[in-house]
């Protein structure tokens, strides 16, 4: 079993590459370098890509879809998935605790850094007046719609809480 160099592989919005081309780069350096664990981890993002479709509505108006084409699968939609497999990823180190975590750190590498507690704290202070709400809790939806994927819900609403 290979080490996973930190640096060799991971995503960022701030590469001028897409992620799908990115996957594809990280995957052939696994396979030169026979990293086992990275091109393990690259082929289950992967082989999540048939559930990304398009909706179809046929001549005869049934409803059906269609696999997304490789020029139509978006950063989101793989980010999205990459999401959902560090969740499964987490239930299960859960169960069984002595597995090791280095599949889910891979699996972490290739979403965008979190907007941490100070970043949120500063920007609900310059854009968010709590008078306007009557409880500090209904400032979340501006919050989240403004972070996005980059703010866990749980952080924001324990600020949130702090200023009730």
């Amino acid at each position: 079993m290979t080490e996973t160099p930190a640096k060799n592989h991971g995503w960022n919005p701030d590469l001028s590459i897409p992620l799908l081309e990115k996957l594809k780069a990280d995957l052939k350096h696994a396979l030169l370098q026979k990293n086992q664990i990275l091109k393990d981890a690259i082929r289950q993002i992967m082989s999540e890509f048939p559930k990304l479709t398009v909706p179809l509505t046929l001549e005869s108006g049934k409803k059906s879809f269609r696999l997304k084409r490789a020029d139509e699968i978006t950063n989101d939609d793989i980010l999205n998935i990459i999401r959902g497999l560090i969740k499964s990823e987490k239930a299960v180190l859960e169960i069984k605790p002595d597995q090791n975590p280095e599949y889910l750190h891979i699996l972490e590498s290739y979403l965008p850094c979190m907007a941490d507690p100070s970043d949120i704290q500063a920007w609900i202070d310059a854009n968010i007046d709590l008078s306007q709400f009557k409880s500090p809790m209904q400032a979340m939806g501006p919050i989240m719609k403004h972070f996005g994927n980059q703010a866990d819900g749980n952080l924001v609403k324990m600020i949130l809480s702090k200023k009730a």
